[in-house]
């Protein structure tokens, strides 16, 4: 049998993650037409339990999560290696403990846009992930979509941010 450690590290984590990535383009195929409306709501519900997957990954390195700053840097992180290297962004940051995470390349738009899905099938996944990602890594903070490709946009922005107390009045 061959080893599998002489297969080149670039090699091994590109194929593992195109493979990660195929996976809810498949049971998103699979699925959606038998369970119908309730699909995206069971799969955010995944996609969610998922973050604590990531967070877990930021912990483990360990990874800093103090700041805005340090929480997108984390987050892209942490994509950076489960999404492969198609995945392509970058951190700003910005006054008053702000950050944004800049997705110029994202392997879920590749893929599913041979597969007949919508931006929505794609934004909901990405949504669900990253707003509980951000929770868990520091609950003071929040993220908030501005822009998403998989919606139209020529990038997707994520801005990262205290997050804001009610207004109860």
């Amino acid at each position: 049998m061959p080893d599998p450690r002489r297969i080149p590290d670039e090699l091994k984590w590109r194929m593992a993650a195109e493979f990660a990535v195929r996976m809810p383009i498949l049971y998103d195929r699979a699925f959606r037409s038998v369970v119908g409306k309730k699909y995206d709501g069971i799969e955010q519900e995944i996609w969610m339990e998922l973050s604590r997957t990531v967070a877990g990954y930021a912990r483990d390195i360990p990874l800093p999560s103090r700041n805005a700053k340090e929480i997108a840097e984390t987050v892209l992180t942490v994509l950076s290696v489960i999404y492969g290297p198609v995945y392509k962004a970058e951190v700003l940051e910005l006054e008053g403990d702000k950050a944004v995470i800049i997705v110029k390349r994202c392997p879920f738009i590749e893929e599913f846009s041979g597969e007949g899905c919508t931006g929505d099938c794609i934004f909901h996944k990405c949504l669900a992930l990253t707003l509980a990602t951000v929770a868990l890594l520091n609950r003071k903070y929040s993220a908030r979509f501005v822009r998403t490709m998989c919606t139209g946009d020529r990038q997707c922005e994520v801005t990262v941010s205290i997050e804001e107390e009610p207004d109860n009045r």
